[in-house]
C-alpha cells in the first residue's frame, strides 16, 4: 500500500468514527500510528511498526501493522489480518491475545478491543501472556463502542452516541462526577465526548464542539488550573478548539483544528501554549512528548523543552 493510500484510509476511517460521534481510542495517542506510555514508544510507518524507549532511534519490529499501542512494559501491534500481538522485552516473546479486532486501547493494566463483530471486550494483563501460561479470558463489556482509554487507576470508554462511562479507582476524582467512592460497573459520567485519554490518577475528554476537560490528581498540571495542586472532582474546562488529546504522568497535550500542538503541565505552565504546526498525532509520555508531522517527521523533546527531530519515516 502506498503512503498517499495509507493516509486516505485513515482519513476516511476518522471520518466515518466522527459521523458516529466518536474516534477510534488509541493508548495514549492521538492517531493509531502513534503510541507512548511511561518511556516506552511506538510508530508506525506506512504498515511498518517501529518500537524504542527513551531517546533511543526507532527500530522496525512488525510488518502489516495498522495500529500500535503500548502499556508499561508490553508493546502491542494490530495485523492488517485483525490479530492483535504483544510482546515484552524480546520480540520473540511475541503472542497473539484476540483475533477479529478493529481497534485496541492498551495501558498499565490491560486492553479494550473492539471486534469486527461489533462487540467490545476487556482483557486483563497477567504475567502469563509472556512466555508460558494460559491467556486470560476475554470480558465482554458491551457493544457500539467508539473509543476507550485504559488508565493507571481507571478505565475510560465512549459509546456511540457520545456517553462516557468509567469504572475502577476514583479518589483522587478520576470519575469526574464528584464523588471518591469507586464503583463495581461501568458508570456514565460525561456526555457529547468524542475522545478520552487517562494516565496516572487524572482524565482528560474531548467534548464533541472541541472542548478539552479534565478530572483528577492534579499535582503537577495535568490538567492546567483546574485543581492545580491537589485534584479536581468534576469535570473543568481546559482548552477551546481541539481536534485531538493525549496525556502522560503529568502533563497533556492538544491537537488543534488547524494543526497546531498545544501542551500544559509539569515544566510547562498551566496554561497551553503552542509548541508546532503541521502536526498529525502526537503522544505523551512520563517525561515528555513526541509528534508526528505531515511531512512524517518524528519530533521527541523532554517536558518543557523544544522540539528536536527525531526520526524519519522511510
Amino acid at each position: 500500500m502506498t503512503k498517499s493510500n495509507l493516509g486516505l484510509m485513515t482519513a476516511i476511517l476518522t471520518a466515518v468514527c466522527l459521523l458516529l460521534g466518536g474516534a477510534p481510542g488509541y493508548a495514549d495517542s492521538t492517531s493509531p500510528r502513534l503510541a507512548a506510555y511511561y518511556d516506552l514508544k511506538m510508530l508506525l510507518c506506512d504498515q511498518t511498526a517501529y518500537q524504542w524507549r527513551g531517546r533511543d532511534r526507532p527500530w522496525p519490529v512488525a510488518k502489516d501493522i495498522t495500529q500500535v499501542g503500548v502499556g508499561r512494559d508490553a508493546s502491542y501491534v494490530l495485523t492488517t489480518s485483525g490479530r492483535l500481538l504483544t510482546w515484552g522485552e524480546e520480540l520473540d516473546e511475541t503472542r497473539e491475545i484476540l483475533d477479529r479486532v478493529k481497534w485496541f486501547a492498551a495501558g498499565r493494566t490491560g486492553v479494550f478491543a473492539a471486534r469486527s463483530d461489533g462487540t467490545f471486550v476487556y482483557l486483563a494483563r497477567p504475567k502469563s501472556w509472556f512466555g508460558e501460561g494460559e491467556l486470560v479470558q476475554p470480558e465482554r463489556v458491551g457493544a457500539s463502542m467508539v473509543t476507550a482509554s485504559i488508565g493507571d487507576s481507571a478505565n475510560y470508554f465512549v459509546t456511540s452516541d457520545g456517553t462516557l462511562f468509567v469504572k475502577g479507582l476514583a479518589h483522587r476524582g478520576q470519575y469526574g462526577d464528584g464523588k471518591l467512592e469507586p464503583t463495581e460497573v461501568f458508570v456514565s459520567v460525561a456526555s457529547d465526548v468524542v475522545a478520552v485519554k487517562a494516565h496516572t490518577g487524572h482524565a482528560i475528554l474531548l467534548k464533541r464542539d472541541g472542548t478539552v476537560m479534565g478530572t483528577g490528581g492534579n499535582i503537577y498540571g495535568p490538567l492546567g488550573r483546574h485543581g492545580i495542586g491537589d485534584k479536581a472532582i468534576s469535570w473543568g474546562s481546559i482548552f477551546q478548539d481541539a481536534d485531538a488529546i493525549a496525556t502522560g504522568s503529568s502533563h497533556s497535550l492538544a491537537i488543534g483544528r488547524d494543526g497546531s500542538l498545544w501542551r500544559w503541565g509539569r515544566d510547562v505552565g498551566l496554561d497551553p501554549e503552542q509548541v508546532m504546526d503541521n502536526v498529525v498525532a502526537a503522544a505523551a509520555d512520563q517525561s515528555g512528548s513526541v509528534a508526528l508531522l505531515n511531512d512524517d517527521s518524528l519530533w521527541q523533546w523532554e517536558r518543557g523543552r523544544q522540539p528536536r527531530l527525531h526520526f524519519q519515516c522511510p
